[in-house]
């Protein structure tokens, strides 16, 4: 798949979930501004109860209150026998009378006529009654309308009855949770209030008036505010919780594929490069060989023992190069798999760098060069296996040779040292091409190759320092790379002591 066609993907998909997430915004938002005004809604409605019933018990009061002076200034008329007045029962009608009228059955014309006076005086009894009821209600009406404002507020609608009022109310309406109310006066600030109600905290606070009819200077109000009502929202609307779950973990999901996509296609291009390498790496040695063999089967070659002492030479220089790097894809292959052996024993260090250094002093002064050694470890012993010690060596100074500067002589020096009483340093320093900043965190990745390396007279498979970074990992050990590009490249390696 092309580069651009996973771009293309990832561009639509990224759209997608950007649309799904934003609509899922907004239908939460949609879903919490219509649950505040569902809760704003109900708890008015309260609040509302509250004041209507804290009114009918002002009513009450002031109707008993006149009722028990009419019951103390009234004066019984003769048809009741009670010594008191009473209100007529609610049975006690002109048309419960008629039915009475019905039921009996009449002897005669007189006692018909006196059932008729009787029916006529319960007419007028029902009457005066009714005017009497009329009376006193107007003056309940007048006397609340001029007087109730005058009342404190306190006996009006007293704490305790408010609460409780209040309570009732919100858990009819489906409202069960913790709350804070206060009464509050227009003219004189809060009356009384419950233990925690705050009107500066971020609450948000829910007002009624109570009594409305009372003069605008007079009148007070109810405050409600609801400390857990965050909390109450976010319960009614907690299961769109799990919509965004799976929205996230599918977008995880598409980030992670995307990525795994890249990557293999960043593999299969350094594979492809990796072929295209091992192919020019063992080219060049068939060739050379070939040339050799061909050169055998002449007669003047074979009759000249210096000849084939050189055309031997050759071939046996070419085999050694085309071993050398079959067995290092081989090992890299092996410790991938984790199938190979290794044979660790306490080795001197300064030996071991010595002996490759003089291997490549004469590979270093044909190119012009010069390479220094300060092996200066009073304590070079560590726990290796000598011939993978010697290949890491080895590579890091064959690469200061492949990538050393044209118009610049080769200097390469190679030093050790004890940094404390556990550990080994061992830097090889070049003045080469160096590396990019951004190149440094990925030379030890298998198959990595800088750009400043791909030239066109060195190759190879981008598998030497991810063998020597393997080797030295296992060796317990670390590597680390110095650089700037122009000036040349430190490579650093600590290596524990042997102990």
């Amino acid at each position: 798949m092309k580069k651009s066609t996973i771009w293309i993907l990832t561009i639509v998909m990224a759209c997608a979930f950007i649309g799904l997430l934003a609509v899922q915004i907004m239908y939460m938002e949609n879903m919490v501004k219509m649950r505040n005004e569902q809760f704003s809604e109900m708890v008015m409605r309260s609040l509302y109860g509250v004041s209507t019933m804290l009114e009918q018990n002002e009513t009450k009061y002031y109707l008993d209150q006149d009722l028990d002076e009419a019951e103390a200034s009234y004066v019984p008329r003769d048809s009741y026998q009670s010594g008191k007045f009473e209100f007529a029962p609610e049975d006690t009608t002109a048309a419960a009378f008629v039915e009475d009228i019905k039921i009996q059955r009449p002897a005669n014309f007189s006692t018909l006529k006196n059932l008729n006076d009787s029916y006529q005086n319960r007419q007028e009894i029902l009457k005066g009654q009714y005017l009497y009821q009329k009376g006193l209600l107007n003056e309940v009406i007048l006397t609340i309308l001029a007087q109730s404002s005058n009342r404190p507020i306190i006996e009006r609608a007293d704490s305790a009855t408010v609460s409780d009022y209040l309570k009732s109310e919100l858990e009819n309406n489906g409202l069960k949770l913790p709350y804070e109310f206060a009464v509050v006066s227009r003219a004189n600030g809060i009356v009384y209030k419950t233990a925690q109600y705050s009107p500066e905290s971020q609450n948000e606070v829910f007002t009624q008036v109570l009594f409305p009819n009372d003069p605008l200077n007079k009148q007070n109000y109810l405050s409600v505010t609801f400390p857990t009502k965050s909390d109450y929202i976010f319960k009614s609307i907690k299961f769109l919780i799990p919509s965004f779950a799976f929205t996230f973990i599918l977008l995880f999901v598409f980030l992670y594929t995307i990525f795994v996509a890249f990557k293999q296609k960043k593999l299969s291009e350094i594979k492809n490069d990796f072929i295209n390498n091992m192919t020019h790496e063992f080219k060049t040695p068939i060739s050379s060989i070939s040339i050799a063999a061909q050169m055998l089967s002449d007669d003047s070659v074979r009759k000249s023992p210096a000849m084939l002492k050189h055309v031997s030479t050759v071939i046996n220089d070419e085999t050694k190069r085309l071993r050398f790097q079959v067995e290092k894809v081989l090992q890299m292959s092996m410790f991938d798999r984790k199938n190979a052996t290794m044979r660790l024993q306490d080795e001197d260090a300064n030996a071991i760098i010595d002996s490759v250094i003089n291997t490549f002093k004469l590979k270093v002064e044909k190119y012009g060069g010069h390479i220094d050694a300060h092996l200066d470890a009073d304590d070079p012993i560590v726990n290796v296996d000598k011939m993978h010690f010697t290949n890491v060596i080895f590579n890091l100074l064959d690469n200061a040779i492949k990538y050393r500067r044209e118009e610049e002589p080769l200097q390469l020096v190679v030093t050790t040292r004890n940094p404390n009483d556990d550990n080994l340093e061992i830097t090889i320093q070049d003045n080469g091409i160096g590396i990019k900043r951004e190149d440094l965190k990925k030379i030890f990745e298998k198959f990595y190759r800088v750009s400043t390396g791909n030239r066109h007279d060195v190759k190879g498979f981008g598998l030497g320092l991810a063998y020597v970074h393997k080797m030295i990992t296992l060796f317990d050990g670390s590597i680390r790379a110095d650089s700037e590009l122009g000036k040349g490249s430190k490579f650093i390696i600590t290596l524990p002591l042997f102990k």
